[in-house]
Parts: structure tokens; sequence; C-alpha cells
């Protein structure tokens, strides 16, 4: 799936089958806040169909030097929280009680379509398009129903030592 494909935003108004909170997202990744970009995960088919919430506090370290007149959530940083949202979501399938966690492999696609700015809350819908020890999502941000990212994203299982 291409960036220029069809739009995930139709994601936003499914049904919602199980949330995760914090809590369930730390046990299946290792971030930890100030590098924590996801809040709660949205389940709407299983293995297949996510959506991620990050809610941005005004105080988040990064709007300090990004940009001190205008604070912006860096673009890097929006790739980052689909990226969490996604391992967040999906890794009690795929472990299956190994120790292994989601490591970027490639970002075959990104485009940046609009600012990200204190207080907005994040959406972004997740399409599995691959998932395994090699793994593919396709994944789009909104805020208040406005696209601001997409991206087409690859994984693969590393050794998680912990």
């Amino acid at each position: 799936m291409s960036v220029k494909s069809t739009s995930l935003k139709n994601f936003l108004s499914l049904p919602v089958q199980a949330t995760y909170g914090l809590n369930q997202i730390k046990a299946n990744i290792p971030h930890r806040e100030p590098f924590l970009f996801v809040d709660e995960v949205r389940l709407l088919e299983s293995r297949k169909k996510y959506i991620g919430v990050y809610r941005l506090r005004p105080d988040e370290y990064f709007f300090k030097g990004h940009f001190p007149n205008r604070p912006v959530m860096p673009g890097v940083l929006i790739i980052e929280s689909m990226s969490q949202s996604f391992g967040g979501a999906v890794m009690n399938d795929v472990i299956n009680g190994t120790k292994t966690l989601p490591l970027f492999l490639s970002i075959e696609t990104a485009k940046f379509r609009g600012m990200v700015q204190p207080g907005d809350t994040l959406e972004m819908p997740i399409q599995i398009l691959r998932l395994g020890r090699i793994s593919k999502i396709y994944s789009e941000a909104y805020v208040n129903g406005k696209l601001c990212a997409q991206a087409a994203l690859n994984f693969i299982l590393g050794d998680n030592p912990a």
C-alpha cells in the first residue's frame, strides 16, 4: 500500500472492540516517559486494524525547542508515535512468550500534511499489511479529522534482552 492509496480516515468511525491503556502498552513495548508517544490503542480488528491515540500536553519537552514561538510536534516523533502504537497493540499476539520487540527496518514512505500542536489529540489509524518476524503497516495521523501525516513502515522483530 503506498501513501497515495485509500485513506484510513473511515477507521476513526469504526466500532472499537477493546481499548488498551498505558499499562498494557507498557507491558508490550519498552518505551517509557519522556519517550513514550502513545496513551491508548483502540482495537478495531485483531491483527489488522487499530487506532493509536496520543494526547499532546503543552509541557512536552520537544515543544520547548521545536519551535519556541510556534510549538510543533516534530514529524519524526509522529512516525515514532505510529510505531509505538503498532507495537503496543500487537506485541501480545506476536511474541508468544518470547522476548522480542519491533524495531524499524525501514520507512518506505512518509508524508507530512499538517501541524500537530500542544493540546492536540493525535489519532493514528493503523492497517497491518503483514504481521510476523518482518511486519509492514500503513498508518495515518489525524487531528480533529484533518490528515497530518501518513507513512508505510516496516519492522523486524529483534531480541529484547530485558
